[in-house]
């Protein structure tokens, strides 16, 4: 038996992204279930992992039902120490955990005024002050760890790591929404668009799913400003 992922529309989910992308990382490919956003409410098709209500979920192949993505990594790094999840140098893994944790407990306004869809980009967003403090927040923490790590590797602490997988989609955010951020924070963000595992899930976002209407926003669109 293997592990068995459940998993949000490709396009929308961003909690479901960063599942995804811890088993990308570990380099275990999943039995995946796709969970349709437009079918019925997410709870009423996993009645059989219950009582998980969300995804991402996954169970284990002793069959632990786990759900809630940073569960989820820390559970993964526990039984896959060697496979780089998080940094083996203690001082690293800690600012990892603090940033994931951060990222996975705050920034509600961001994340209510700028839903993840990697289906479409907007330009002159105008942004709520409350938004605006989350990414200013955000800049301040990913300019912190870069400073310590950068000549470590382009991700947050130099080489991907759960912290990485955790803002994921906070950079897909900030591309959507035509975010104005520092050059360290844009080159962090243009890590994440240029990466084959990004571009990998938001390829099957564009091409799995329905357009779901009640993600779209009422502003001018603009071409994705990453690689295609």
């Amino acid at each position: 038996m293997t592990y068995e992922l459940f998993i949000g529309d490709y396009a929308y989910s961003s909690w479901s992204l960063r599942g995804w992308l811890l088993f990308r990382k570990l380099g275990i490919a999943p039995a995946t279930h796709l969970v349709d956003f437009h079918k019925a409410e997410v709870a009423d098709q996993l009645t059989e992992i219950a009582p998980a209500r969300t995804v991402p979920a996954m169970r284990t192949p002793e069959g632990t039902v786990i759900w809630d993505s940073l569960a989820m990594a820390e559970e993964l790094h526990s039984r896959h120490p060697d496979a780089g999840l998080w940094p083996a140098d203690p001082a690293a893994r800690g600012l990892g955990r603090a940033l994931a944790a951060e990222m996975h407990s705050g920034y509600s306004a961001l994340r209510g005024e700028c839903p993840m869809n990697l289906r479409t980009a907007y330009r002159d967003v105008p942004l709520s002050d409350a938004t605006r403090a989350d990414i200013a927040r955000i800049e301040t923490v990913w300019s912190h760890a870069r400073k310590l790590y950068a000549d470590k590797g382009p991700w947050l602490l130099g080489e991907y790591s759960i912290a990485d997988i955790a803002f994921a989609p906070v950079a897909a955010r900030f591309a959507g929404y035509d975010v104005t951020l520092s050059d360290v924070a844009q080159r962090y963000v243009d890590t994440h668009l240029s990466d084959p595992w990004f571009r990998e899930w938001r390829d099957m976002g564009l091409r799995i799913g329905e357009t779901l209407p009640w993600y779209a926003k009422p502003f001018d669109t603009k071409p994705w400003p990453g690689p295609a």
